[in-house]
């Protein structure tokens, strides 16, 4: 192995080692003033199912088959897509004082914060597979299915956090912006409410949401072994990639004037 290939090599394992360790720090950070820990990232979705199961069951019992799953598929990306662009969002100003002192790329601290969000998804996707034991879900070759959407959902929460981390570095109200934006679109990813009962209008609107595009592929590989359409594909290739791509390159392009604000 020549010597540039070598100093490659240990830089990248540099890297991967500064990661893990910016990735541990945020978990055990989450988690430090709690008893239960990292269990409540288990019961936690299990706590909402139960809940919002026994408001809705009744209501959407003729349109929803199996409602308990249908929630929790939809409640355990959201989750991670929220908690994923809501830590990024903070990850430079929470971080000023490493940014100057660590030779790491800027982007790795809003990554760290998105890779703990999907540390916190792995916890919680026990619970899920729990749940698909319990209800009784047959198990099906689509299930293989599912990671394109997790991949796809991380890579929109990527871009769209990069995007956030260098806005609140100039528009510190953002974060509250956000949060009543985060509500909205909640309501508007059809979590908790079957798609056919909203007008067509609102039907539109979600069809454009692409966390909504993420959790019907999900819940058509998972709750009912199908493989998804061609155009539900479409969405969560293009959502993702698209949202990395513009993400990083307003990062790129802001990198500087937010080294000199922070």
């Amino acid at each position: 192995m020549s010597k540039k290939r070598r100093k490659t090599a240990e830089e990248r394992r540099q890297y991967i080692f500064a990661l893990r360790q910016l990735v541990s720090r945020e978990v055990k950070r989450k988690y430090a003033r709690s008893y239960l820990g990292i269990v409540w990232s288990v019961l936690n979705p299990l706590l909402s199912m139960a809940v919002l199961s026994m408001i809705f069951s009744t209501i959407f019992k003729r349109s929803i088959e199996n409602y308990p799953i249908y929630f929790l598929t939809g409640q355990i990306l959201w989750q991670l897509f929220s908690g994923a662009t809501n830590s990024a969002m903070t990850a430079l100003v929470d971080n000023k004082s490493m940014l100057i002192k660590v030779k790491l790329s800027k982007q790795t601290f809003v990554l760290s914060r998105v890779l703990t969000a999907f540390t916190n998804f792995l916890y919680t996707f026990i619970a899920y597979i729990l749940m698909l034991i319990v209800f009784g879900t047959e198990i099906s070759w689509t299930m293989l299915l599912f990671p394109i959407a997790i991949i796809g959902l991380l890579m929109f929460a990527l871009g769209l956090g990069l995007l956030l981390s260098v806005a609140y570095v100039f528009f510190g109200d953002i974060k509250y912006l956000y949060s009543v934006l985060l509500t909205l679109w909640m309501y508007m990813s059809a979590i908790f409410y079957p798609v056919d009962n909203i007008t067509p209008i609102m039907q539109t609107i979600v069809g454009f949401n692409p966390v909504y595009a993420y959790i019907q592929f999900a819940r058509e590989c998972m709750m009912y072994q199908t493989v998804p359409e061609a155009s539900c594909w479409l969405k969560v290739i293009l959502w993702g990639v698209g949202m990395f791509v513009l993400g990083y390159r307003v990062f790129k392009d802001k990198e500087n004037a937010v080294m000199q604000k922070v």
